[in-house]
């Protein structure tokens, strides 16, 4: 996994087809997080790890995201039009390793990693942070 790389949880599809998510309604953010998470863990939410603290340029709540999700040919792609952004100030947070993608509930979807080497956490205070989502949206589903 490299810097930057955006992982939906393998339970997420079926949180689809259940009804945990509903891509068309739910308010989705973006929530930054002091540990990284495993790909393979089960019905996720941000209870499961520490947002980073409030300061600075961050406030604990994450950034709302505008979203859309679309079907075309078969395929579903779910994506923002808000790429969140976060500016650099003294008393942010200095311990982040990763964004975690959560609806209203707190119920986690998916995580960008935002460290450089999978552990090394990044700093707020060192600069500012965007997550740019791929031009192809977040993710898709085939």
């Amino acid at each position: 996994m490299a810097q930057g790389d955006y992982l939906t949880f393998e339970e997420s599809r079926l949180t689809i087809a259940n009804g945990t998510f509903d891509m068309d309604t739910d308010a989705f953010s973006l929530k930054l997080i002091t540990t990284l998470p495993l790909i393979g863990a089960t019905t996720p939410t941000l209870g499961d790890y520490t947002e980073v603290s409030n300061g600075g340029g961050y406030t604990t709540g994450g950034i709302a995201l505008t979203t859309t999700y679309t079907e075309a040919g078969g395929t579903a792609t779910f994506d923002s039009s808000t790429n969140p952004s976060w500016t650099a100030a003294a008393g942010s947070p200095t311990n982040i390793v990763g964004g975690l993608l959560v609806n209203a509930t707190n119920t986690a979807f998916g995580f960008v990693d935002m460290t450089t080497d999978g552990s090394t956490p990044i700093s707020l205070v060192a600069g500012n942070i965007t997550v740019t989502w791929n031009a192809s949206g977040i993710f898709t589903l085939a």
